[in-house]
């Protein structure tokens, strides 16, 4: 087969407003197991939404971005759903930001030889495909933007925002998490941004200007996480996946502890995901566990074990025909840096 008969059908991002879960997630409600915890779940995100005090800090790990839920998290936004983003490198760089300026994720197959794959310069995430000259395109965009950019230490946040000012500017009429979150005041926060083609297009970069280069600190953007949750106050936490994001998010309440400033646990947390805790790993170490490192608070809490696709739908069709996100207020926290980005 040709690269091109490859890469033919491209995926598609679920719309939660076209759809209305409410009567699935209600059903589910009196369900068990996974669908109990779901529902659970949609209750606690609503829940969230209703507390005028909360932020709500979106963790988002996984390629779920790039199979077909990236509309999902630019709604979330859009329909003030989510006030900070922390997130890998990968699902903003080689997902989000990589669709916005043009390109796509195909559907493919799992059982396909991959050494075909490589022969045609196209790379898997299980299902689905990614063309690798694609990818390179998106590397060399990264590599401009920073080209363009004052030589010095930045934070992923800042150069995230860099991107979205680039998105505006270049692609206003595309759909993309990079762009909402640039329009709507809403920082990411990349804590291993150089995970991903970030951090190829920014090598390239520094390759090219060994004497007079941009750098990504990643204690900054630790720093500057910690500052939003000193700010936020009260904070709820929606976690795909797990990682670095999740951790991040956990160790920033430690973090303000050890500045002496107050930054209270997480008063809720709501996590999906399909790891097994016994390996003692993050991503599927349950929320409880956050309470003994004193990260959240008991008793609003959920963990939904099963894979994200097929959940994070559900949950925020759920909480948009709620309608409660209708009653808060934005919270700029980009604007907390408005004076050194």
């Amino acid at each position: 087969m040709k690269k091109r008969e490859l890469l033919q059908e491209k995926i598609e991002h679920i719309d939660c407003k076209s759809f209305d879960s409410t009567p699935i997630v209600n059903g589910m409600r009196k369900m068990s197991f996974s669908s109990r915890q779901l529902a659970v779940a949609s209750d606690l995100f609503v829940k969230m939404l209703r507390d005028q005090k909360c932020s709500i800090i979106l963790c988002l790990s996984g390629s779920t971005m790039a199979a077909g839920c990236k509309q999902l998290y630019v709604d979330m936004i859009r329909y003030n759903m989510v006030d900070a983003i922390v997130a890998t490198g990968a699902s903003i760089v080689d997902m989000d930001f990589f669709e916005a300026i043009g390109n796509s994720h195909y559907k493919g197959r799992s059982e396909i030889s991959d050494l075909r794959l490589r022969e045609n310069y196209i790379n898997r995430i299980y299902d689905t495909y990614i063309d690798e000259d694609d990818l390179q395109a998106c590397d060399q965009t990264i590599k401009e933007i920073a080209d363009n950019l004052p030589p010095g230490i930045y934070s992923s946040r800042e150069f995230i925002l860099e991107m979205g000012r680039y998105l505006a500017t270049y692609y206003p009429q595309e759909e993309s998490l990079v762009g909402a979150a640039y329009e709507n005041d809403v920082p990411i926060i990349c804590p291993a941004f150089a995970d991903s083609r970030a951090g190829i297009g920014l090598v390239r970069h520094q390759w090219e200007n060994p004497s007079a280069h941009l750098s990504i600190d990643c204690v900054k953007d630790f720093r500057e996480l910690t500052q939003i949750k000193i700010t936020a106050g009260s904070t709820g936490l929606f976690i795909v996946g797990g990682g670095a994001p999740k951790n991040f998010a956990m160790d920033a309440i430690t973090c303000a502890e050890v500045l002496g400033e107050q930054a209270p646990k997480h008063k809720y947390a709501v996590q999906i995901t399909v790891a097994d805790a016994r390996d003692g790993a993050c991503s599927s170490s349950p929320l409880t566990e956050a309470i003994s490192w004193g990260c959240i608070e008991p008793r609003n809490e959920q963990m939904v074990f099963a894979e994200a696709t097929t959940v994070v739908p559900l949950i925020i069709s759920y909480a948009y025909h709620s309608g409660v996100w209708k009653k808060r207020g934005r919270k700029g926290f980009q604007n907390l840096f408005q004076n050194n980005s």
